[in-house]
């Protein structure tokens, strides 16, 4: 038997697995597939204070290796959130992360206060979406406004806070260090990355906002590349994302430092993918000789 259970900073999961927020919206949709509760946690889609328009169509281009998406964080707003999706989390035992969104920094304050009297387990501090010309990455670039958000976010509440960062910055360890001064528990990493695709033929660009976020296998290195610097950087657990499909997958991403992964593009092909990596972990474990899954937490050699 493999010993599963990992502590992310005060987020206990009973394996390390957990879904990018945005690929799985609150659980109910890939509920004939997936128990939610025998993930280590489930991620909730980003919440704003109120409801948020996404993006105009067309929104989504597959590119080789990967997707682009321009959604734009489009979602009902907390009180919906907290009368429907978090009920019915809540009913089939999962642990809960709720992604929080704004479009200002008193937003995320406001957006977390409104939770507080929710079953959630953690936040997921949303300042890295490339999709909104307001919030998102546009406050996770820069280290002063990345420490007003975290402060402003910490003051409210004591529950397990998790950053999430972009990797569209020069410097990803100042970032987290931005991050982990102003409060933070945990980082989530990585983000999208910025990028586009054109029709050649019609000379036009596949998406209305021109530019979306890149995610899928294409990015798994970048995202392997920062989760092991940012390891080196800070003192608090990360949560890797980025590309991650199998079971092996996930455990490169412990090996540069992740304590947890969170498994996203892989779901719109395989529903099953969050299953499918949870076991692929405790198997590759087995066959390693590997008898607890916090063993493989940074064990890179070189």
């Amino acid at each position: 038997m493999v010993e599963m259970s990992v502590n992310l900073n005060g987020l206990a999961m009973k394996n390390p697995v957990t879904v990018a927020s945005g690929t799985f919206a609150a659980g109910q949709e890939y509920a004939d597939f997936v128990d939610v509760a025998k993930l280590g946690a489930v991620t909730t889609k980003g919440v704003s204070l109120n409801g948020w328009e996404g993006n105009a169509a067309p929104r989504i281009a597959e590119v080789p290796s990967g997707m682009l998406n321009s959604i734009g964080l489009q979602n009902p707003g907390v009180d919906h959130l907290k009368a429907h999706e978090l009920p019915w989390l809540q009913g089939q035992g999962a642990t809960t992360i709720v992604n929080v969104s704004g479009h200002s920094f008193q937003e995320y304050v406001d957006v977390i206060n409104a939770l507080e009297d929710a079953p959630v387990d953690a936040y997921e501090v949303n300042i890295s979406c490339p999709n909104v010309d307001e919030g998102g990455m546009n406050m996770g670039c820069s280290c002063a406004s990345v420490e007003q958000v975290v402060r402003g976010c910490r003051d409210v509440t004591k529950r397990p806070l998790i950053v999430k960062l972009t990797p569209n910055v020069t410097d990803i360890t100042e970032i987290a260090r931005a991050a982990e001064s102003a409060g933070a528990d945990a980082l989530s990493l990585i983000n999208t990355l910025l990028g586009m695709a054109i029709d050649a033929k019609s000379r036009r660009p596949l998406l209305s906002r021109v530019v979306g976020g890149l995610s899928g296998p294409a990015v798994k290195p970048v995202a392997l590349r920062m989760v092991w610097q940012c390891a080196q950087a800070v003192s608090i657990p990360i949560l890797g994302m980025g590309g991650i499909a199998c079971g092996e997958d996930a455990v490169e991403f412990m090996l540069a430092g992740a304590t947890a992964v969170a498994v996203g593009t892989a779901n719109f092909s395989n529903p099953f993918a969050t299953l499918d990596v949870v076991e692929g972990i405790r198997s590759f474990c087995e066959a390693e000789g590997v008898s607890d899954v916090n063993e493989l937490i940074g064990g890179l050699l070189c």
